[in-house]
């Protein structure tokens, strides 16, 4: 599959000039780095796995984070799922959907960790039943977990960039 950009924009939370696309793809763009794996985890009822970052500014999310040293980006969204929701899988089982592809165009700020050109990757995964009750592990940054419906994920997450993302994966 070609690369669709689904969206075209800027965030507040990148300090310095730049572009961000959400893409729609089944393999990193060339040229980019990856520094981050999230999943959507949809189980038999089209209902989403969310999770609630207990931190100033954040609150639901998807569950994902940065890629520790020597991870693929399906085993670190693999690994953040678990920790995040206590929904283990192996990472097999998640499948590229797209991501958002992080370009600067002005030098990066003293102190910014990230490269220049960075890619966000989104992994999916349809779950053949209704998803169980799920909580993140003990010392988690995140204080629930819950599996919600398509409309429910927009009300919870307003503005989460991802979201025409995710529409491509629930409808």
């Amino acid at each position: 599959m070609a690369s669709i950009v689904l969206a075209s924009l800027t965030v507040g939370w990148i300090p310095v000039a730049h572009r961000m696309e959400l893409l729609r793809c089944d393999e990193v763009p060339a040229g980019y780095t990856v520094t981050t794996g999230f999943v959507f985890a949809v189980d038999a009822l089209g209902r989403t796995l969310l999770t609630r970052v207990d931190r100033p500014g954040r609150g639901w999310e998807v569950p994902g984070g940065h890629l520790d040293p020597g991870e693929t980006p399906a085993v670190a969204a693999a690994r953040e799922l678990a920790e995040e929701t206590g929904l283990r899988l192996d990472a097999g089982r998640l499948t590229l959907l797209g991501g958002q592809r992080i370009t600067l165009s002005d030098p990066p700020p003293a102190g910014y960790r990230y490269p220049a050109r960075a890619f966000q990757a989104f992994h999916a995964v349809r779950l053949p039943d209704p998803g169980t009750p799920s909580r993140p592990e003990p010392g988690s940054e995140c204080g629930a977990a819950e599996w919600v419906g398509p409309a429910e994920v927009a009300a919870r997450c307003p503005g989460a960039a991802w979201l025409p993302l995710h529409a491509t994966l629930v409808g």
